[in-house]
């Protein structure tokens, strides 16, 4: 067995060498860039956050505290740098969450000291996680995350939860001001906020569901007004995209980050889930909104936009792909952030030009085979024009 000091070096050397190395594109699908590397794993937590590193209480230098997982991050480009606030899980099950920085958004991301210290409301939550950032009109940046607590209508049941969307705001992505939890008729997961406002009010992506994991009569991704961030309460509330059978949304679906605002309208991406033999699939899709009112549907490409590939679909949760982080940049480039299968994240690269051009001129689904068949046949008939010319 290793001594301290040469387990200590060992250690350090490792984990610098992993938080140095350089990511590379792999391939591109025309709408987007995939990387090698993860961009974030549990290894890259700090060894501080993992070790007690006290010769005297840990002579063996035993890993005290275990991180299993980096995922599901929210995402601001804040001071000139790229910066991820990730979900960490710790091997107890609860996530906290953690800020991570980086100077080109595609690799060499170090997690600040410490994670954040996020202040209870109401009963404290037992988990925390999947924070949507949003820098608003009004000067805050906000953080909507889900909040779960413990349903106590069901003792018997040790897994039953219940879920709702904590509210919290901060200058500096340090000190937060936590608000009361969004006040809503249903059980709420997946909130997003509108980065501007609508009709002088806060506007709200939401997901209404029955329980904590089934989405139930909830129909889709929903759009509701609040008067104010300090006590949202959201009075009404509609869906303005769908859930729909036999389609990659089937099951349930949520909002990713906020829209990215282009000259042609807002930019979405959103997650959909689907049961099949091996469980729940996630996938991430797009859609765009109407400029003169983002609660407008104007285009949805037919499918997936990002699924688990090699790697990424093995995980904690398999085959899962979710985002709720995006990053663009002043020349339009767009650092889409995703994690796979609740462990890793990574990064896809693409830009507001070609985004917008996939959704407004990718087809619909057509919700039957015969009208796909129809789409790759109008397909064919072109490209054997274009090669007559």
């Amino acid at each position: 067995m290793k001594n301290f000091d040469e387990r200590l070096a060992e250690l350090v050397s490792e984990h610098e060498e992993l938080l140095a190395r350089k990511n590379t594109e792999i391939y591109g699908n025309g709408v987007y860039e995939r990387f090698a590397n993860p961009v974030l794993t549990a290894g890259h937590a700090p060894l501080e956050w993992r070790y007690d590193l006290n010769r005297g209480t840990n002579p063996y230098l035993m890993e005290r505290i275990g991180i299993h997982a980096t995922f599901n991050s929210g995402a601001i480009k804040f001071n000139g740098r790229y910066v991820l606030v990730a979900r960490v899980e710790a091997d107890d099950r609860k996530s906290f969450f953690a800020v991570a920085e980086s100077p080109n958004g595609i690799d060499n991301f170090r997690f600040w000291k410490r994670p954040i210290t996020m202040p209870e409301w109401g009963e404290p939550a037992t988990n925390v996680y999947d924070m949507r950032l949003t820098r608003h009109q009004d000067g805050w940046i906000y953080g909507l995350f889900c909040v779960e607590r413990k349903d106590h209508s069901a003792e018997n049941d040790l897994s039953a939860a219940t879920a709702a969307c904590g509210i919290a705001r901060t200058k500096d992505l340090i000190h937060w001001d936590r608000l009361p939890d969004l006040q809503a008729s249903t059980q709420q997961r997946n909130v997003c906020l509108h980065p501007e406002f609508v009709e002088g009010k806060y506007a709200l992506y939401t997901r209404p569901q029955d329980g904590f994991i089934d989405a139930g009569k909830g129909g889709g991704i929903g759009w509701a007004l609040v008067d104010s961030m300090e006590h949202a309460v959201i009075t009404n509330e509609r869906i303005i995209n769908l859930r729909q059978y036999h389609t990659i949304k089937e099951s349930k679906n949520g909002e990713g980050p906020h829209p990215i605002k282009t000259d042609r309208g807002w930019l979405h991406l959103a997650h959909g889930v689907r049961g099949c033999a091996s469980g729940l699939r996630y996938v991430l899709y797009m859609y765009m909104t109407s400029l003169e009112d983002p609660s407008e549907v104007i285009a949805e490409p037919s499918g997936f936009f990002i699924a688990p590939e090699g790697q990424e679909y093995i995980g904690d949760v398999m085959n899962v792909t979710f985002s709720n982080g995006w990053i663009e940049d002043p020349d339009g480039k767009v650092f889409i952030y995703y994690a796979s299968s609740d462990t890793r994240l990574h990064v896809a690269t693409s830009t507001v030009e070609r985004l917008v051009d996939y959704c407004l001129n990718t087809e619909p689904d057509g919700l039957r085979t015969g009208l796909t068949v129809e789409r790759i046949n109008r397909l064919i008939d072109l490209n054997e024009k274009k090669h007559t010319l």
